[in-house]
C-alpha cells in the first residue's frame, strides 16, 4: 500500500494518464499520431526531475503545470504543444486518483481475505470449544470459541463485499476541462473521455466528478468498516489474553512482546498496532466527509484535504488487516483456561439457564425474581448457585432443576459458525455476503 500511494508511483500515475490522454485524441483525430506518440514517449518516469517538479508544485500550488512543462521539455516544436490537451490539472489527478482507488481496493481485499481465512479457522476449530460469553465485560451465558469468531468472519465477509462493490464505484475517468463542461476539447470530448477510460481500464461517466467527492468519502467509508473490525478483534485479543482471563495469546517468541523492565511481561503487541493503525485510519476517513463540502465547480482547499488523508486512510487500514490477519491466523487458544473460567463464580454463569427451568412451573418474573436473590445470596457467601437455589424451593421443583451443564446451553451456537462458514465460503468463491 505504501508503494501504491508513494511520490513515485503517483507521478507514474500521472504520466500515464497523460501518454493514455494523448493516444486518446489521437484516436478520434483530435492529435495527430506521431505527436501522441512522441508524446508518450516522453511521459517517462526516469525523464521526470522530482526535485524540480515538487518545487514547481509549490509555486503553482498543484504539480501538474510543472509536470507537463518537463514532458513538453523532452518533445521537439510541433508535440510539445500537444501534451495536456484541452485537459485541466483534476482530471489528470483524479483520474490517477481512480487508478491508486482501484489498486488499493484489491490490496485490502487480498489482506481482508487472510484475516478472513484465520478467522474462519477459529470458527472452525472451535465450534465444539465452549466459553464463556461476556456482555457488559462480565461473564453472561455460555458459548462456544466457533460462535464467538463467527461474529467477527461475518463482519469480514461483508466488509470484503463492499470493498468488491466500491472498487468499480472509485475507478471512474475524470475528463471534463476546466469548469466541467470540457468544452475545450470541442465536439471529440465525450469520445476522447471514452476512449481514455478505456485504456486506463476505467469506467467512462457523463457527469464531472472535481467537486462530487462521495466516491472518495465511501472509500474511506469501507475502510473506516474494515479497520474498526479489526480493532474490536484485536480488542478482544487483548481482554481474553489478560492474566485473569487467560483463554487466548499471540504468538510467542525470543523477546516477542518483552518489557525493558519486568522479564515476565508478553504483551500483545499485534493487536495493540492493530489498534493504534485502525483508530487512526477511522480518524483520517472522517475528513472525507468534510472535502465534500466543495463548492461551486473546483474546491478551494477541501481537495487538498484528500491528498492528506486517503493515503493515510488505505495505508493505516492495510497495517491493520494486515497485523489482524497474522493475529487470527497464530492465535494461541487456551481450552483448559476456558473450561476453568466456566467455573468461576460459583456457576452463576448458568442463571439464565436456572430462570428457564423454572420459569414453565413459576413464570418468567418469578422465576428470574428467585434466582436473582439466590446469585446475590450465593455471591455474597461464595456458594454454589444451584444449591443455594434449590434450598428456597419446594420439594416439587426442585426435581425440575436437574444438572446445569454449559455444554447444554449453547442455543445456536454451533449454527451461528456453520452459518459464518457458509457465508465466507462464498464470499471466498467471489459471491456477495
Amino acid at each position: 500500500m505504501l508503494e501504491i500511494w508513494s511520490p513515485q508511483a503517483t507521478v507514474a500515475d500521472w504520466l500515464r494518464v497523460e501518454s493514455a490522454l494523448a493516444r486518446a485524441q489521437a484516436e478520434v483525430g483530435l492529435l495527430a499520431r506521431e505527436d501522441a506518440e512522441a508524446i508518450a514517449a516522453a511521459c517517462r518516469p526516469e525523464l521526470i526531475d522530482l526535485d524540480r517538479l515538487w518545487e514547481g508544485a509549490r509555486t503553482v500550488g498543484y504539480p501538474i503545470l510543472p509536470l507537463v512543462r518537463q514532458i513538453a521539455g523532452h518533445l521537439p516544436p510541433g508535440p510539445d504543444g500537444r501534451v495536456h490537451y484541452g485537459a485541466t490539472t483534476q482530471d489528470i489527478m483524479d483520474t490517477a486518483l481512480a487508478l491508486q482507488l482501484v489498486r488499493s481496493c484489491d490490496r485490502l481485499i487480498e489482506l481482508a481475505l487472510e484475516f478472513g481465512d484465520g478467522l474462519a479457522a477459529l470458527t472452525e476449530a472451535g465450534a465444539g470449544l465452549v466459553v464463556a460469553a461476556r456482555t457488559h465485560a462480565q461473564q453472561a451465558v455460555p458459548t462456544t470459541f466457533g460462535a464467538k469468531m463467527a461474529v467477527f468472519l461475518g463482519e469480514v465477509s461483508r466488509e470484503v463485499a463492499e470493498l468488491r462493490r466500491i472498487r468499480p464505484a472509485v475507478g471512474v475517468v475524470s475528463l471534463f476541462g476546466a469548469g466541467g463542461t470540457n468544452a475545450a476539447m470541442g465536439e471529440n470530448a465525450a469520445r476522447v473521455r471514452a476512449e481514455l477510460a478505456r485504456r486506463l481500464d476505467l469506467a467512462d461517466t457523463e457527469v464531472p466528478w472535481h467537486v462530487a467527492r462521495d466516491r472518495v468519502a465511501r472509500f474511506g467509508q469501507a475502510c473506516s468498516l474494515l479497520a474498526a473490525t479489526c480493532v474490536r478483534f484485536a480488542r478482544e485479543v487483548v481482554d481474553l489474553s489478560r492474566t485473569e482471563i487467560g483463554e487466548v495469546a499471540e504468538q510467542g517468541g525470543h523477546h516477542r512482546g518483552a518489557s525493558s523492565t519486568m522479564p515476565q511481561k508478553a504483551n500483545p503487541i499485534s493487536s495493540e498496532s492493530v489498534i493504534g493503525y485502525g483508530v487512526a485510519a477511522s480518524g483520517m476517513a472522517g475528513l472525507l466527509a468534510r472535502a465534500m463540502e466543495a463548492g461551486h465547480e473546483r474546491s478551494a482547499g477541501e481537495w487538498q484535504i484528500e491528498w492528506l488523508a486517503v493515503p493515510q486512510v488505505a495505508e493505516y487500514t492495510a497495517a491493520a488487516v494486515r497485523l489482524a490477519a497474522g493475529t487470527a491466523g497464530s492465535l494461541r487458544v487456551f481450552p483448559e483456561r476456558m473450561r476453568a473460567n466456566l467455573r468461576l463464580d460459583g456457576g452463576l454463569l448458568m442463571s439464565e439457564a436456572l430462570m428457564m427451568r423454572l420459569a414453565p412451573a413459576l413464570g418468567r418474573e418469578r422465576a428470574h425474581d428467585l434466582v436473582y436473590a439466590a446469585a446475590v445470596r450465593a455471591r455474597a457467601e461464595g456458594a454454589d448457585l444451584v444449591s443455594t437455589c434449590t434450598a428456597e424451593l419446594p420439594a416439587e421443583l426442585r426435581a425440575e432443576i436437574g444438572p446445569l451443564d454449559p455444554s447444554g446451553y449453547l442455543g445456536e451456537a454451533a449454527a451461528v459458525a456453520s452459518a459464518a462458514l457458509r457465508e465466507w465460503k462464498t464470499v471466498r468463491n467471489g459471491g456477495g455476503a
